[in-house]
C-alpha cells in the first residue's frame, strides 16, 4: 500500500502548456493535468489504452480523425495505437489513466 500527495510529485511539462503529475502502479499510470488555454497536444499514438476525463474547462479532443468538444464530466476511451490530439479551448484540468504503465512519464 502506498499513500501519496500530488504536491509531493514533481510536475512535468512534456508539451508546452500541458503540466502534469503522474502516479504509477504495477499496471497503470494516472495523470493529473493542468492545461493552459490554447495549448495544443500534437497528434500522436502509443501502445497504451487511455481513459480521458475532463474535470474543468473546455477541450477539443480528436480521436482517429473525429473531433468533439469535451465539457466537464466527459469521458473518452482511446484504444491502443489510435491517433489522437487535443486543444484546450479554455484552461483545463484533466485526469488520464493509461494501461500498461507509461514508463516515459516516470
Amino acid at each position: 500500500m502506498t499513500f501519496l500527495h500530488l504536491d509531493g510529485i514533481t510536475e512535468k511539462e512534456p508539451v508546452p502548456g500541458f503540466r502534469g503529475r503522474f502516479v504509477h502502479s504495477g499496471s497503470m499510470t494516472l495523470g493529473f493535468w493542468n492545461v493552459a488555454a490554447g495549448a495544443v497536444m500534437p497528434e500522436h499514438a502509443h501502445p497504451h489504452e487511455q481513459m480521458f476525463t475532463l474535470l474543468e474547462g473546455e477541450f477539443e479532443l480528436t480521436i482517429s480523425g473525429e473531433a468533439r468538444i469535451q465539457k466537464p464530466g466527459a469521458v473518452a476511451v482511446i484504444a491502443p495505437n489510435a491517433p489522437h490530439s487535443g486543444r484546450a479551448i479554455t484552461a483545463c484540468r484533466i485526469i488520464d489513466v493509461f494501461s500498461p504503465v507509461r514508463e516515459d512519464m516516470r
